[in-house]
């Protein structure tokens, strides 16, 4: 078996038709995922890529994708794709935004005679937060309804994007407390998804990207030994789970999409990419 060198790690957050800030359109995401199924590209878990992080080899063409923050259009529009073409990723949710109530109608849900099954709206980034920060999270999060059922289905897995989203750096400027906000933050969402999922994650991805080394260690500290940024990193044997690089993916086509996986999944030709475009 030929095996891995490096593994790309995608990052999405919307699949959506309403055109926005760090959004694919349902259009592009299936092409994206078409070319990685008709390629042969494998999707792995996160547990999949510790353990290639920590020497284990994986085969060729190994891929990770991730979503941040637990979008409603994630069921909506990206887990019925990701169901056609047989395809695996990871949703980091913010546990905290996250409701109850019956699953809604996704882009494959039938009604009657064959017919489909009216789509709620998936607004886009902008209208998102404000839904959110006016206290109207389900009407744009996922419930746990529907991350039981990604699971059950075998798209996605889910793990931490802490419990409040909470840029703390941002909103408290005393070192000390805001690393014990941090701490509690982790912990709540740690618990959330113990409660919820029955299974404790290990795998944490940073609010906007943004860590230290206190952070770090915080993380640490509360069960999350890797940790996922907003750089771009080639991701290869040896490299400090602390740090995992990902790539930010665009409104484009599957080629486009294919031809990033090939430069980050070579150490070389990855690190010439990163240079001729720091």
């Amino acid at each position: 078996m030929k095996t891995a060198k490096a593994i790309p790690v995608l990052m999405y957050h919307h699949v959506s038709p309403n055109p926005g800030l760090v959004t694919v359109s349902p259009e592009n995401f299936r092409a994206q995922m078409r070319q990685l199924a008709e390629q042969g590209w494998h999707t792995l878990t996160l547990d999949d890529l510790a353990r290639f992080l920590a020497g284990e080899p994986m085969p060729k063409k190994s891929i990770v994708i991730t979503f941040d923050d637990g979008y409603l259009d994630n069921w909506v529009h990206a887990h019925p794709v990701m169901a056609e073409y047989g395809l695996h990723g990871a949703i980091f949710i913010v546990t905290g935004w996250i409701g109850d109530g019956p699953p809604r109608p996704h882009a494959h849900t039938k009604v009657g005679a064959g017919g489909m099954a009216p789509l709620l709206p998936t607004p886009n980034h902008k209208a998102c937060k404000a839904a959110i920060a006016a206290g109207r999270a389900d009407e744009v999060m996922l419930r746990w309804s529907e991350i039981e059922a990604m699971r059950a289905a075998g798209t996605f897995e889910f793990h931490s994007h802490t419990h409040t989203h909470t840029r703390w750096d941002l909103t408290e400027p005393d070192p000390e407390s805001r690393h014990q906000k941090l701490a509690a933050d982790l912990t709540a969402s740690r618990e959330t998804l113990q409660a919820r999922l029955g299974k404790a994650s290990r795998h944490l991805c940073w609010p906007q990207g943004y860590y230290d080394d206190g952070y770090i260690v915080i993380a640490q500290a509360n069960g999350f030994d890797h940790l996922y940024t907003t750089e771009t990193r080639i991701n290869v044997p040896g490299l400090r789970p602390a740090r995992i690089g990902r790539i930010v993916t665009k409104n484009k086509d599957g080629a486009w999409l294919l031809r990033r996986a090939q430069i980050y999944a070579r150490p070389w030709l990855g690190r010439c990419y990163r240079w001729l475009h720091s």
